[in-house]
């Protein structure tokens, strides 16, 4: 079977085409642009990616297309297919149809912290030899890619919470009919698809209702909002991490909280000790040990597997030490995550300032939503660097409160250069952002070593 995937440089689609070529099916795809580790991926597996949208790309014509929800009314390729009669579905429903049927599915959902928890959680299942199969939105340094078939009827899926495709707009995840549901967290986000964050809670009170009777929904206990979905209407068992009252505990050890002790049900149930720092990082592990523990794994073998969990590409991902300055590439886009992250990072630096570099470059943040505390989730910072080029909002005004801890540049070459000037060994510098941010990754080791 051919299929063709449209929007295939997405991480999840990308997955989607790793599991599409795992079954079997020759895949093509089409993108007009691609993540690098993505690329290497998709060619390694012999997935040939056509750039741009050409409805060329569909002739002769495949068997299926698989169409991502980054693909709108108006795209060439899009409308060949409509035109053309063409045989089409979304990914998630590809998705469920062809891998997740029959399976026990794993589903990891949040506004933050899912790939991180999905990645661990897979991570511990396979230590535990359980071979899962998975398809996280991030690459795992220990999994090494971002999709497998897996060996066994376990599969952990990151269940995102947007909208499935342009003719089909409920989340994703209402597809995935997990039997064990991990939900982190839940605040409002991307604002070009949801009007508030009541709209958000709907689509999570119909994830809720998929799940059997049967089966265990894990919740961070301490997130009002949660209470709020669950409050609608639950009939599955639930088991609450993070909290004072919550089922699965952790405690600091350190500052950092990179050693934690794990508690369940007020029993201390062994220590964590590893390279992740932030009470984030706490909450994500709590739910990945909690999660494997509903399929079998034990507490005491769930922590010893994250004691050798290297962390996710783009999560404080440390991409060098030029000079002796280390510097990270994060993903964070949210004033929580923000926040979260470079609280973590603080109180694991014994030296050294924590360098902040930012580009504002979600939907949700270029609509300037989260203008009234944006400012206040850099308080970890030394210093904020702003990337603010081609935003509708005053960068001005929204970074006022920072005062002299504020450098802004609408030129990206000038920020890198005014970073490079500031930075002295000991330094940490975050670079936080959902997208490439115009390889300034690579920019800034190279003047940093030069």
């Amino acid at each position: 079977m051919h299929v063709h995937i449209l929007g295939i440089g997405g991480t999840f689609m990308a997955g989607v085409a790793l599991l599409a070529r795992a079954a079997g099916h020759t895949v093509t795809g089409s993108d007009a642009g691609l993540y690098p580790p993505m690329s290497t991926q998709l060619a390694e597996a012999g997935i040939d990616v056509m750039d741009g949208y050409s409805a060329d790309h569909l002739k002769p014509a495949p068997d299926q297309v698989i169409i991502g929800n980054a693909m709108s009314r108006g795209n060439p390729a899009v409308e060949y297919t409509l035109d053309a009669g063409l045989d089409y579905i979304s990914g998630p429903q590809w998705l469920a149809e062809n891998v997740l049927r029959s399976r026990w599915v794993l589903a990891v959902a949040g506004t933050h912290g899912k790939t991180t928890t999905a990645s661990m959680l897979a991570y511990v299942l396979e230590q535990a030899g359980m071979a899962p199969g998975y398809l996280i939105g991030g690459i795992a340094a220990d999994l090494g890619q971002s999709a497998a078939m897996g060996e066994s009827d376990f599969f952990v899926v990151e269940a995102d919470e947007y909208d499935t495709a342009f003719f089909d707009k409920r989340s994703k995840f209402v597809h995935y009919r997990p039997r064990t549901l991990v939900l982190n967290n839940l605040e409002f986000d991307h604002a070009d698809i949801f009007d508030d964050l009541k709209a958000i809670k709907r689509q999570f009170h119909h994830l809720v209702r998929t799940v059997p009777g049967n089966g265990q929904i894990l919740h961070n206990a301490a997130d009002p909002e949660l209470d709020d979905v669950l409050q609608r209407g639950c009939w599955t068992p639930t088991v609450g991490f993070t909290g004072a009252q919550a089922d699965w505990q952790a405690q600091a050890l350190c500052a950092g909280a990179s050693r934690l002790l794990i508690r369940h049900m007020g029993e201390d149930v062994g220590e964590l000790h590893w390279t992740l720092t932030g009470a984030h990082n706490a909450a994500n592990a709590l739910a990945a040990i909690a999660a494997a523990r509903h399929v079998g794994v034990m507490p005491a073998q769930a922590i010893e597997a994250l004691s050798g969990f290297a962390g996710v590409k783009r999560r404080m991902e440390l991409r060098g030490t030029p000079g002796g300055i280390r510097v990270f590439d994060d993903f964070a886009h949210h004033p929580t995550a923000i926040r979260t992250t470079l609280a973590g990072l603080r109180a694991g630096q014994d030296t050294g300032r924590v360098l902040a570099v930012f580009e504002p470059r979600s939907n949700t943040m270029r609509r300037g939503v989260h203008a009234q505390t944006l400012a206040a989730s850099f308080a970890d910072a030394d210093h904020v660097f702003v990337y603010d080029a081609d935003l509708d909002w005053d960068t001005a005004a929204v970074f006022e409160p920072l005062g002299e801890a504020l450098t802004r540049s609408s030129d990206l070459d000038a920020l890198v250069a005014d970073v490079v000037a500031m930075a002295a060994p000991g330094d940490s510098v975050v670079v936080m952002s959902n997208g490439g941010f115009g390889g300034i990754h690579s920019k800034l080791l190279e003047a940093l070593a030069s």
